[in-house]
Formats: structure tokens, C-alpha cells, sequence
């Protein structure tokens, strides 16, 4: 193992750029070669490289964003797509790449090892914390953080009219944003994809507020009714209630990221670059109870993460 790349793919989450830092850093800790790979899969399949050194890190560590950019490439989807991207990485000397995202992300990173070969290693880069092997994912506090700052405010204005507000935050699949926010900003309601929402139940919570005193709802974007708009719609048609609704949408995505997620980006970026001297491949480097782990790329999506049911009671009881 002479020469690695580095991707990031899919969705951005805050973050990446203090990941990027660590495997510059500590690639060239071990004497090795490091190579940006621009533009994710895509990037790959161009053979769009560039060589990274220290000064390339300088400042990375505070900053939002990718500066390997992103993108979800279509062709490489295609196995002759993950054939040119082989042959891409052939001529370059590139001995191992280690591959940023999430699922999406670690699908192609299997793809690619299972058929041709290449040593690949995932790390978990998403706001939405759903990998399966890890107990947080790059980008995940940041997310809740800025989320949680923006609702403090629309709580404020809430208030001041005694109005329902529906706040939708991101997580297609999976609650864990939504849980986590609604919880930190004393909401009346949260829901999110793997639980039915009861709009009986969310009406009697409003009824409860009484007459001119705000309710907050959280709605993660997955929920089964399609998010806070169908929601706010319904409770007009059905029980006469006016709710506003604000959808976040790519705010928590950006902005500077957290102690806590610089910290962990650090740290698996490190082991990433370890886990590929050791000869490891196929596989996520996360972090659970306080120990690295190494998932296999194909149990990360394969296996559910769950909401801990304790969370779930948490949030009715506080409710």
C-alpha cells in the first residue's frame, strides 16, 4: 500500500472537510501517497485526481462542505461505469481508496471491491446518523445542533401568537434527526418514518395547549403522511386547526461543524487509513460505545439501525 484516494459522495454533511484533513494527515504520517479523488464516483470514473500534501489541509478542519465536492453518479450505477472507474484507479497506481458517504456511497464501494477487486474502505458521511455499525455518523451533531437553533427561534414566534407550527426536518428513512430535535426543543409531537402518525393524537396534544398557548411539531421528511405541508393540510380539513409548517430542508446541512463531529471525523479518518495498511477492505469504520468498529459494507444497509425505544417513550412522556 503505496498510493490511496479519497471520495465523498452523496449527500455533503458538515464535517467531510475535517475528515478529508485527518487521511491527508495521517496518510502521509505513514508515508504514504495521498490522491483527492473530484467529484465522488464520477470523479472516479474520469479519473479526475488530484495529489493532496499537508497545506491542502491547512484550515479544513472549521469548514462546512467538501472540498472534494460531491455528486451521485447514474453511470456508476452501470457495472460498465464501476469498469471504467477500475481501470481509472489501475493507471493511476491507486492501491486503496477510502470512500466517504452513506448508503448509496457504500453500495458502489462494495460493487467495486466485489468486482474488480479493489481494497475500499466506507466511512459513515451523512446527516441522518441511519448506518447500521456505528453509534453516530460524520455530520449528524452538526445537524441537530443547527436544526435545534433555527426551531428555538420559530418557538419564539410561536409564542408571541400562540399558533401551531410544523417544523419538517431532513431524514428520508429514518427518525433520528427528528427524535433528537423535537426532544431538545420541547415539542408536542414528533414524527417520524418508523412510527404511524396518529392525527387524532397530535389533535388532542393541541387541544391540550389550550386556546392561544403555541404547539410545536416535529415532522422527519420520511413520515408516512409526506411530511409537514400534507400534515398542516390535513389538520385544516379535518379539524379546523390553522397550522403554519417551515421545512428546513438543506440548512442542516451546512455551516461550520461541531467539537463533536470534528472530532470523530478526525478520528475515523485516522483508522480508515489504518484499516487499509492492516489490509482491511469491504468494510465501514465507525465508532460504537466508545470503540472503532469495522461493519462489513453490505451489513450498513442490510441491518436496521433502530430508534431506541426508551427515546420513543422519552418523547411522549416530555410531550
Amino acid at each position: 500500500m503505496k498510493r490511496i484516494a479519497i471520495l465523498t459522495s452523496g449527500g455533503d454533511a458538515p464535517g467531510m472537510n475535517a475528515h478529508i484533513r485527518a487521511v491527508i494527515r495521517a496518510a502521509l504520517y505513514r508515508g504514504l501517497e495521498i490522491w483527492g479523488i473530484i467529484g465522488g464516483y464520477t470523479g472516479m470514473i474520469e479519473g479526475n485526481f488530484i495529489k493532496l500534501g499537508r497545506k491542502d489541509s491547512a484550515n479544513l478542519i472549521a469548514s462546512g462542505g467538501t472540498i472534494l465536492k460531491t455528486a451521485r453518479s447514474k453511470e456508476f450505477m452501470n457495472a460498465g461505469g464501476r469498469a471504467a472507474a477500475a481501470e481509472r484507479l489501475k493507471e493511476a497506481g491507486i492501491d486503496g481508496v477510502i470512500a466517504c458517504g452513506g448508503d448509496g456511497t457504500f453500495h458502489g464501494a462494495h460493487a467495486l471491491w466485489e468486482e474488480h477487486g479493489i481494497p475500499i474502505v466506507g466511512t459513515p458521511g451523512t446527516i441522518d446518523n441511519d448506518l447500521y455499525g456505528t453509534d453516530y455518523t460524520i455530520g449528524y451533531d452538526t445537524a441537530i445542533n443547527t436544526a435545534v437553533s433555527a426551531i428555538d427561534r420559530i418557538r419564539d414566534t410561536a409564542d408571541s401568537h400562540g399558533r401551531v407550527f410544523i417544523i419538517e426536518v431532513m431524514g428520508r428513512h429514518a427518525g433520528f434527526i427528528a427524535m433528537d430535535v423535537g426532544i431538545s426543543c420541547g415539542a408536542e409531537y414528533i414524527a417520524i418514518p418508523e412510527i404511524v402518525t396518529n392525527l387524532d393524537i397530535l389533535y388532542q396534544r393541541i387541544l391540550k395547549q389550550g386556546r392561544n398557548r403555541r404547539t410545536v411539531i416535529i415532522v422527519g421528511e420520511g413520515d408516512d403522511y409526506g411530511g409537514a405541508a400534507v400534515i398542516a393540510d390535513m389538520l385544516k380539513q379535518k379539524y379546523e386547526v390553522d397550522a403554519k409548517y417551515t421545512i428546513l430542508g438543506h440548512i442542516q446541512r451546512g455551516g461550520s461543524p461541531t467539537a463533536r463531529d470534528r472530532v470523530l471525523a478526525s478520528h475515523l479518518g485516522v483508522k480508515a487509513v489504518e484499516a487499509l495498511i492492516e489490509g482491511k477492505s469491504d468494510v465501514m469504520v465507525g465508532k460504537a460505545f466508545h470503540e472503532v468498529t469495522y461493519t462489513p459494507l453490505v451489513e450498513t444497509w442490510t441491518n436496521k439501525k433502530n430508534i431506541f425505544n426508551y427515546m420513543i417513550e422519552l418523547s411522549d412522556i416530555l410531550a
